[in-house]
């Protein structure tokens, strides 16, 4: 069988593996929610001064979020198996280059960093569209390596680099909430550390790949293989993230 057909079968299988752990996330999750802030500078009579005034907007439910970025990755898995839009897919995978590949982690990865986010205790408004909209950037720098690398003679690695330090920002300030929290009740979960730890890991397996694929080495000379490895790096850590977020927040007691 063609390579490329196998990869179609590939994303269908992916796809449902995908779609399926968001059902189950989204029917057996409990209502588990944490909340969304605003801290606003505002005029307080009694010191007749400018203070910062904290306020709740309102709660998200952790098992919709987490429901969702799994749902998005099998969106994205069956529409590139449509004809129209995998003659398309095959086409730029032949010029090494895979923009739906991209523009779905730009939304998905960064609806995973949010959840990993407020799971630490980040739930100022300001502060998680910033993380989203940084890792987002990441994403993007991701296709910026590929399409600019469609017309140099020796791979440019000036995206891959800014996409490295837009991307590291957003785990800086997890880091610093996780480890800042101090120590007894004031700590956080065990399993938040072990989220960290491992999502952290698998997040950079991914830019551990574009190396290995622009660096030609091994099997990663081919790059559909690279293509491959990326989309069971997104199951493995969407599937990590979800199960170990399940586990210790969302599962009924």
């Amino acid at each position: 069988m063609d390579k490329f057909k196998k990869l179609k079968i590939f994303n269908i299988v992916m796809g449902f593996f995908h779609f399926i752990q968001s059902i189950l996330i989204f029917v057996l999750s409990t209502d588990f929610s944490l909340p969304v802030n605003t801290m606003y500078l505002k005029f307080d009579v009694n010191s007749l001064s400018l203070q910062p005034f904290l306020e709740s907007i309102g709660e998200i439910r952790i098992g919709y979020v987490v429901a969702l970025f799994l749902l998005l990755s099998s969106i994205a898995h069956f529409t590139i198996s449509l004809p129209k839009v995998y003659e398309w897919y095959v086409k730029n995978l032949k010029k090494g280059i895979n923009y739906a590949r991209w523009y779905e982690y730009s939304i998905s990865s960064s609806v995973m960093i949010i959840v990993i986010a407020m799971l630490v205790g980040v739930y100022d408004l300001s502060a998680l569209i910033l993380i989203f909209f940084l890792n987002m950037m990441m994403i993007l720098f991701g296709l910026m390596m590929e399409l600019h690398n469609q017309t140099t003679k020796k791979t440019d690695w000036t995206s891959y680099i800014f996409g490295c330090i837009a991307g590291i920002i957003p785990w800086i300030v997890i880091a610093l909430y996780l480890f800042g929290s101090g120590d007894g009740e004031n700590r956080a979960p065990d399993f938040v550390y072990w989220i960290f730890f491992s999502i952290f890991l698998f997040f950079n397996s991914f830019a551990v790949n574009m190396v290995l694929q622009y660096g030609k080495i091994g099997k990663w000379k081919d790059y559909t293989f690279g293509e491959k490895v990326y989309i069971i790096l997104s199951l493995v850590a969407k599937s990590l993230l979800a199960w170990q977020v399940f586990a210790g927040t969302l599962r009924p007691v």
